[in-house]
């Protein structure tokens, strides 16, 4: 039925556009809420580009197509995939490069790999969703098509010791996804992304002037949350950014040290374009 009423969809829309891929998205583990982490498997969180496979072609999180070569998805099934176009540790600027081209580079797509971590069609639980993964990818045959790692944890402190692990060696973070879930489009618990920093996007709406050492330059970028809040982001910003920021209308991706009481981000440090999102993607 999934599939029927993904196909009906696709038949009103104009042609290169799919409405808002209907996946599941995670929200962020706390520290002492309750959660059982015995009920999560563990995976590390790849800083790549979202990519959704429909089993004919590949899309990004906001709906847009990917380019990718017909070499790169030979042979993948007619059943949809939910993974990441990742360029190894530290490599979210080449992917997103990469994804971007409306021709694909094969020299480029040579150094991507789809790490595939769910079957949005399959109707069980994640634990069962696994097993089926397993035997999806190993039928796939290519190497750069990877099923992602899943492992188990204790505690609290071995959470923490594995997040350790994985930061100290470039990577982003950790992901916890409950085994007993079902495949849910939207945010829930089921999937929980774990980080030793909060972060979010915001559209850029303006610029502010510099001041000091920075005055006759951009001093920072006014950006607005999906929930309409603006606030200056200039920390983090390098000199190329300066002379050349962001077009306004462009998501970027900020840290930040919680919130204050107002909602507003707390020392907030800009950290790269976000160029996988759009309206529709911060809307959900």
């Amino acid at each position: 039925m999934r599939a029927l009423i993904l196909a009906l969809g696709l038949m009103l829309l104009p042609v290169g556009v799919l409405a808002d891929p209907a996946l599941l998205l995670a929200r962020t583990y706390r520290p002492g809420t309750g959660v059982d982490l015995g009920a999560y498997w563990v995976s590390e969180k790849y800083d790549g580009v979202r990519g959704y496979w429909d089993g004919r072609q590949l899309w990004s999180r906001g709906g847009e197509p990917i380019a990718a070569p017909a070499w790169f998805t030979a042979g993948w099934p007619a059943t949809p995939l939910d993974g990441e176009l990742w360029a190894g540790r530290g490599g979210f600027a080449r992917a997103a490069g990469t994804v971007r081209q409306q021709v694909a580079v094969e020299a480029d797509w040579r150094q991507l790999r789809y790490l595939v971590f769910d079957l949005p069609a399959h109707s069980g639980t994640f634990d069962e969703r696994l097993v089926a993964l397993e035997v999806a990818v190993a039928a796939i045959g290519q190497p750069w098509v990877q099923a992602v790692v899943q492992f188990r944890v204790a505690s609290e402190g071995e959470l923490r010791r594995r997040l350790a692990a994985v930061v100290a060696d470039g990577g982003e973070g950790l992901m916890l996804h409950r085994g007993d879930s079902r495949y849910q489009a939207g945010r829930s618990d089921d999937l929980l992304k774990v980080k030793p920093y909060d972060d979010g996007e915001a559209r850029v709406v303006g610029y502010l002037p510099g001041k000091g050492k920075y005055r006759g330059q951009l001093g920072a970028l006014l950006v607005e949350t999906p929930e309409g809040r603006r606030f200056g982001l200039g920390s983090g910003l390098d000199d190329a950014a300066r002379r050349n920021p962001p077009p306004v209308g462009t998501w970027v991706t900020y840290r930040h040290n919680g919130l204050t009481e107002h909602g507003l981000p707390r020392f907030p440090r800009y950290l790269r374009v976000r160029a996988d999102w759009s309206a529709g993607t911060a809307a959900r």
